[in-house]
């Protein structure tokens, strides 16, 4: 029952929003052309004059939004895609626009290709390996234009990370952006985590055991998140497998 229930309450909050949305909407596509979403110049990702729309900007992007998860349902590849980038365009401010466009983008987008083309087992996997890439660097410009408004998001340097790592294997870029994404205010430990992790599927492992023995000392004892623990096994780790001499292994200091 609670499934139905709050699939039934998404559905009354999407038609009141869009009711309340749609003139607001059309007035403003009259008044800027490129909000028209069957033109080719928002096809095209061309700006937007932010400041026609005043205090209407969230509610209409909330709206877009809503627009652009009818056209999920729907598998509209084109539909969606368009309405990806409007909503960034009328309200770059939430950052939580930046990132789930861009993982339809790099994770949906893909597999409604491949589908459309005969599926999984009639796609070729060199065909399928170019279709993934081509989303994924797609995604990752959505995401570098997030980033000209949000360059300190933790977040966008994580899901950049992501992408680069899951969908292009590109393991110096990845290990690069996890380290960008700890650095950035309010990082996540895990990134520090995964920087080192990706460094050493590199085969980086000195760097790795490095960045390991720099970070462990930061790391509060108290703070589960931090895992000081888990950083110090993978400490032990590589020490093990660079064979480093006894004397020359890491000194854990007593834990903040």
């Amino acid at each position: 029952m609670v499934p139905i229930v709050v699939g039934a309450s998404l559905t009354v909050a999407g038609v009141v929003l869009d009711r309340a949305v749609a003139p607001v909407w059309s007035e403003v596509r009259a008044r800027q052309p490129a909000l028209r979403l069957d033109s080719a110049g928002m096809a095209a990702g061309q700006g937007v004059t932010l400041a026609l729309l005043g205090g209407f900007r969230a509610l209409v992007a909330d709206g877009a939004w809503i627009q652009m998860y009818a056209q999920w349902e729907k598998r509209d590849l084109p539909g969606a895609e368009t309405l990806i980038r409007s909503v960034g365009a009328i309200d770059p401010r939430p950052v939580y626009f930046w990132l789930n466009g861009a993982r339809i983008i790099a994770y949906d987008f893909p597999a409604w290709r491949i589908e459309a083309a005969g599926g999984y087992d009639a796609v070729a996997p060199a065909v399928q390996r170019r279709v993934s890439h081509e989303q994924a660097r797609a995604a990752l410009r959505q995401i570098a234009t997030a980033m000209v408004f949000h360059p300190e998001s933790p977040e966008l340097w994580t899901e950049r990370a992501n992408i680069e790592l899951n969908r292009l294997g590109d393991l110096a870029a990845a290990a690069e952006s996890y380290r960008r994404a700890w650095e950035m205010p309010g990082g996540p430990y895990y990134a520090a985590r995964l920087h080192a992790e990706v460094l050493r599927r590199a085969g980086r492992k000195a760097d790795a055991l490095a960045w390991l023995t720099k970070l462990h000392p930061t790391l509060p004892g108290g703070d589960p998140a931090a895992g000081a623990g888990v950083v110090l096994e993978r400490i032990r780790d590589l020490e093990r497998e660079l064979a480093v001499p006894a004397g020359l292994a890491y000194q854990a200091a007593p834990m903040k």
